[in-house]
């Protein structure tokens, strides 16, 4: 069969074309650049836990040692401090921060050696035609070149021109915010820690609004970004550094720290969403889909979950046939997780950014407002979760033995030590990216004994044997504890690390038809057919 056409070479194309190679499916990254970054520290990105881990099991680079994970952080209103949080306290896992390039450095670096992976330099895409058995794509450039594929992904961004070749709107709203950028080397009071504050006691007159965002980078750079009224006012360099001495000096109690100056820019954010992700064979990701950014939040995470949910689907089709069902579900579940984080942020946005009226007087309004910002910059509640697919159309119905654990039904697992099949102790997270469902027996003990010894005995045949009659691949996986998990819980996971349930016991009956369920339903055996053979694409 032929490979999967990724337009765009940015992290989430780049990631798209490693989890479809690691689950041996052969893709094609059509980038229309050179095949390098141009480095920007004024250019970075916030990873939360669990697109940080994706990346990482990907790329096998401790990215944590190309940026920093915050310390802590820290949130201020004039001189007051709203919220200090050290996340080393129990606070949750701290984001990552680290420039773009690094990660699209890490990404490029690992698929130089992936033989599945074909990147096409300084290519870029002006058409697009699919019928029922593929799609073929045409790039121009010193060499124009037509493509084949089975299917095409879109990863080129918010002026995609796949989406614009497949007639896909993309409503929504621009220029919601703009932020004024700093890359610079300097010593701030608090090291290792993030910083917002709202209305220093320093804010003068200009185009500049009284919000201030911190973030540190390794050796001792930090981004910092000032919000911009609305509107289009110049930022000339003389006043970017007016605000950068004037900042450094607030924080500093008065006297101005030496600082080194590396990148400027200026971030704009828009709110759009597209009506469709889903045409034919042909798929919208990362930019292309989405756009969103506003109070703290970060679009490059939905963007690579996009490109993990998407990479399992599209692996079992082309592995197995057609399963229209599941291709659909992309579009369900995802559009349906983004969508309702950018109407949590365009509900919330008049409220945190107007001024005046009865709310400037309702006691706690200000506490409130730090709250609701601090989840958009820490990603937790409606602005910063990653979301859930509960709602899912591959989500199981009415299944007798299903019981409740900490985590909700698909929503991701939290990340425990298990024992893998060949005795070996990893973490859950370890295993997922594979194409393989997860079923993961909850059992304390097991820790204590050799896996010889406990393979064999109790419920662990029984299940064993209901694993190896899944309708997929899955791999048995055993763990001491589970967040909320009764001893003998057996939770079945998705590839992507959402859990689809949690049973009661070993009910195979219950397990096979949740499987059945997350593969989206029946497959139909007359579309059954295996792929073969990388090949360029090129036809």
């Amino acid at each position: 069969m032929d490979p999967v056409i990724i337009v765009g070479a940015g992290p989430v194309g780049l990631t798209l074309a490693l989890a479809l190679a690691r689950q041996e499916v052969p893709a094609v990254v059509l980038d229309e650049g050179p095949g390098k970054d141009e480095p920007r520290l004024a250019r970075t990105v916030v990873l939360r836990e669990d697109t940080a881990a994706l990346l990482e099991r990907l790329t096998g680079v401790p990215l944590a040692e190309a940026g920093v994970r915050w310390a802590g952080w820290r949130s201020m209103r004039r001189k007051q401090v709203m919220r200090a949080i050290t996340f080393e306290d129990g606070a949750g896992p701290a984001p990552l921060h680290l420039a773009q390039h690094v990660v699209t450095g890490a990404l490029r670096a690992a698929l130089d050696g992936e033989p599945l992976v074909k990147v096409a330099v300084d290519s870029r895409l002006d058409t697009v035609e699919q019928e029922p058995s593929g799609v073929t794509a045409h790039t121009r450039g010193p060499k124009g070149t037509w493509w084949r594929g089975s299917y095409l992904v879109g990863c080129d961004g918010p002026r995609s021109t796949v989406r614009k070749l497949t007639d896909i709107r993309f409503p929504g709203r621009t220029a919601v915010e703009r932020h004024a950028v700093a890359a610079l080397r300097t010593e701030l009071p608090w090291p290792g820690e993030a910083l917002l504050h709202r209305m220093p006691a320093w804010r003068t007159s200009g185009p500049f609004a009284g919000e201030i965002t911190a973030r540190p980078l390794p050796e001792g750079v930090w981004r910092l970004d000032w919000l911009l009224p609305p509107g289009k006012d110049l930022v000339t360099p003389e006043l970017l550094l007016t605000r950068i001495r004037e900042t450094l000096t607030g924080w500093n109690g008065g006297s101005t720290p030496s600082y080194e100056l590396l990148d400027t820019g200026v971030h704009t954010v828009h709110h759009r969403l597209a009506r469709r992700w889903r045409a034919g064979r042909v798929f919208l990701a990362g930019d292309a889909a989405h756009l969103l950014g506003t109070l703290g939040t970060q679009g490059l995470d939905e963007g690579l979950r996009d490109a993990d949910n998407l990479a399992w689907k599209l692996a079992r089709v082309w592995h197995h046939g057609p399963q229209e069902a599941l291709l659909d579900s992309y579009q369900s579940e995802r559009r349906a997780a983004v969508a309702a984080r950018l109407r949590a942020a365009d509900q919330v946005l008049p409220l945190l950014r107007g001024s005046g009226g009865l709310r400037s007087y309702v006691p706690g309004t200000a506490r409130g407002h730090d709250a609701l910002l601090t989840d958009g910059h820490l990603g937790r509640g409606p602005l910063g979760d990653p979301g859930t697919y509960a709602d899912s159309p591959l989500a199981p119905r009415h299944l007798e033995a299903e019981v409740p654990v900490d985590t909700p039904v698909g929503a991701p697992v939290t990340d425990v030590r298990v024992t893998a099949e060949d005795g070996s102790f990893v973490q859950l997270r370890d295993r997922l990216g594979r194409g393989a469902l997860l079923v993961l027996l909850v059992a304390p003990g097991t820790g204590v004994w050799e896996r010889k010894h406990w393979a064999t005995a109790g419920i662990m045949p029984r299940l064993a044997a209901a694993v190896a009659a899944l309708p997929h691949p899955a791999e048995l996986l055993v763990a001491e504890e589970y967040p909320g998990a009764a001893p003998h819980t057996v939770l079945l996971v998705r590839p992507d690390g959402h859990l689809v349930t949690a049973l009661n016991g070993v009910r195979p009956a219950d397990l096979y038809a949740a499987a059945e369920a997350t593969l989206g339903g029946p497959a139909k055996k007359a579309e059954a057919s295996a792929g073969s053979g990388a090949g360029s694409g090129a036809v």
